[in-house]
């Protein structure tokens, strides 16, 4: 259990946090052809969906529900292995909660909302006066006791974690319009064209899928929600409009409770959700001071660490050096004789010699054979690259091969390997 040292308020206690960790992230392309997005791998060590939970155990939240659906056997088996150290002794719990169809025999989740709904009566047996929805598919380091203060002290309905954003990147986002009290007085799902900021006419706020409800209320707008025909079962669509509408919607405004890895750098909250957007997320990393600070001890990023042995470089000749700069290289990597510069090398990664990796993100146990060169690419889990493969240098070539996005990286499977030759 974490020991950092923070002054947790008295809400935090009282809460239970609610992962919806269903989502299939089928932007990532192949990467969530066996994994759904909160489950893909990020940062080294950690999974997408380790972040929101960090945030909820570090903020002091120790009851913790996750929704499943999508493809979610590697997710389960991530919570099993990373998140099994609550003790209901300690008034502590975790449960995994995938789509059973425990409200009708031919329902799965049909929205977000019902996600909630159809585990209303666990929730109701733990009894938490409030709730914490989280989207289990977004990075950052976020103190949830704040905005529960926020949402005490304002006696709002619901409370919604928002985010400045360029405008015209706010369409695929509920985006807010506040008064100067921070009341939400309009919410527009996913805008065409997004309404600016008051004052700031290239940037709007936008929902981060954080919502904080006290427990009896939240229930009475999912019933409610669940008897309405017309209903897509949303929070975005349906739960938030009705409160901004006719309750007390207001705005909690990220920078006030996001950690920073230093005093002047900007609020980091990333949806990794494309493959460009994954791969820059992972490459900033390996920046001498990139915005995510993974290294900050006293808000830590919580997740199944496998005891494996320590990374290892090995050769020392021209041509053949072991060897890694501007990088992050995980446990139980070898680099044997081959060059790594601005990567980051997941657990269990071989660099055979006489091979080039620039601008790489490999996942666990992808195996890289001789006088390979690859620059710009992201390797999925337990691929075998053979010797000599070239990536990133001639770009009709690598579209042919593999999944390559209009921003030049490409990704790597083995199903896209086995095909070479063909």
């Amino acid at each position: 259990m974490p020991s950092n040292a923070r002054n947790h308020g008295p809400y935090a206690r009282h809460a239970m946090a609610y992962v919806l960790a269903g989502g299939r992230g089928s932007r990532l392309m192949e990467l969530t052809d066996r994994r759904a997005k909160p489950a893909v791998y990020f940062g080294g060590k950690t999974r997408i969906i380790d972040f929101a939970l960090s945030n909820a155990l570090n903020s002091g939240i120790r009851r913790i529900a996750v929704a499943t659906q999508y493809k979610a056997h590697s997710l389960i088996s991530h919570l099993q292995r990373g998140w099994s150290f609550f003790r209901s002794e300690r008034n502590e719990s975790f449960d995994i909660l995938p789509a059973s169809q425990r409200v009708s025999e031919e329902l799965w989740y049909l929205g977000t909302a019902d996600a909630v709904y159809q585990n209303i009566d666990i929730i109701a047996s733990y009894m938490p006066q409030y709730i914490v929805i989280l989207a289990g598919d977004h990075v950052y380091k976020m103190d949830y006791e704040i905005m529960l203060c926020e949402h005490v002290e304002t006696g709002a309905d619901v409370t919604v974690g928002c985010i400045e954003v360029p405008r015209m990147e706010a369409s695929a986002f509920g985006v807010m319009h506040i008064d100067e009290n921070d009341r939400i007085i309009e919410f527009h799902e996913k805008p065409k064209d997004p309404p600016p900021m008051p004052g700031k006419p290239g940037v709007a706020l936008a929902s981060m899928g954080i919502y904080v409800f006290e427990t009896k209320k939240l229930f009475e707008l999912l019933r409610e929600d669940a008897a309405d025909p017309n209903s897509s079962r949303d929070f975005g669509k349906d739960i938030i409009p009705k409160l901004v509408k006719g309750g007390k919607a207001y705005a909690h405004l990220f920078g006030r409770s996001a950690l920073r890895s230093t005093e002047e750098a900007p609020s980091y909250w990333r949806d990794v959700g494309t493959l460009d957007a994954y791969f820059q997320a992972n490459i900033d990393l390996t920046t001498v001071t990139p915005d995510l600070d993974i290294y900050d001890h006293s808000w830590p990023i919580w997740t199944h660490s496998e005891m494996v042995a320590p990374a290892k470089f090995v050769h020392d000749e021209d041509g053949r050096r072991g060897e890694a700069i501007t990088s992050l290289v995980s446990g139980d990597c070898i680099v044997s004789g081959g060059k790594v510069a601005n990567s980051l090398l997941f657990t269990g990664v071989r660099v055979n010699s006489f091979t080039e990796l620039d601008c790489a993100v490999v996942l666990p146990r992808v195996n890289i054979g001789r006088h390979a060169r690859l620059s710009n690419v992201i390797i999925d889990r337990g691929v075998e690259i053979p010797a000599g493969l070239v990536v990133g240098e001639d770009p009709e070539l690598d579209a042919k091969r593999f999944r390559r996005t209009d921003q030049g990286v490409c990704l790597i499977t083995q199903p896209m390997i086995d095909a070479i030759g063909r």
